[in-house]
């Protein structure tokens, strides 16, 4: 890493050459046997190895892990708007996976669920040979993922939910609930009032791009005035509901 940034001529920080002694110094303070972390910080791992055997003459094993990275080997997290969180619904976890691209099923199923070795090369040479459908491996992916964190009865029910609003093009069975004034109104006004975009342009851009519905139907005049009545379901993008009271 530190040779890339020397040759695109990029400085490298001070802060940048202590931190591996920081965190080396936290398994001597520790006292830790055995460090577990991703390959990424194989050398900050390494130099609380090499610390510990200088001040306590012990030995620390260092366990490196395989990263769950995007095509462009970046880190899959926050930053990317790409992790799934534990404490997600299972229709959201599902629409997550979903939306990764193809290359990261075989990881994905080796890095966060239980299916064998065996049968996810098999699962990968189907891909490659169009045996198999990506997007039915895909949904493996996500069912496996939802089965460990919630529960199997779950994660069918959330496949169910997501046929239902991507392939029939139906609403949700659940739809979050927002209370608004009826009556007419501007509709980047009505986009920032319930939340739909967080501001002016922004639900713009959405309106502009067609990523907006009302009742199912895209509004694409950022200056129209529509009618808020209870009851009309308000939808940005793909899996983002809103039902008016």
């Amino acid at each position: 890493m530190f040779q890339k940034r020397l040759e695109e001529k990029k400085p490298i920080y001070l802060h940048e050459f202590l931190y591996p002694l920081a965190q080396a110094y936290d398994s001597v303070a520790m006292d830790v046997d055995l460090e577990l972390g991703g390959n990424d910080q194989t050398f900050n791992m390494l130099c609380g190895r090499d610390l510990m055997r200088a001040l306590k003459n012990k030995e620390k094993f260092v366990l490196t892990l395989k990263l769950l990275t995007d095509p462009e080997g970046k880190k899959m997290g926050k930053s990317e708007g790409n992790m799934i969180n534990l404490d997600e619904t299972p229709d959201q976890m599902f629409g997550k996976v979903m939306s990764w691209p193809d290359e990261l099923i075989v990881p994905g199923l080796e890095l966060l669920t239980e299916v064998l070795p065996q049968e996810i090369a098999k699962i990968e040479n189907g891909i490659k040979s169009g045996k198999i459908n990506p997007k039915e491996a895909k949904i493996r992916l996500a069912k496996e993922i939802i089965s460990l964190c919630h529960d199997k009865n779950s994660a069918e029910a959330a496949e169910k939910e997501f046929e239902k609003i991507f392939k029939k093009k139906e609403t949700p069975s659940e739809i979050e609930v927002v209370s608004f004034s009826e009556g007419k109104i501007n509709i980047i006004d009505l986009l920032t009032g319930t939340a739909m975009a967080q501001s002016n342009s922004q639900a713009k851009r959405l309106i502009i791009q067609g990523s907006f519905k009302i009742d199912g139907v895209a509004e694409k005049d950022w200056k129209k005035i529509v009618d808020v009545k209870k009851g009309q379901v308000l939808q940005e993008g793909k899996r983002k509901f809103k039902k008016i009271i």
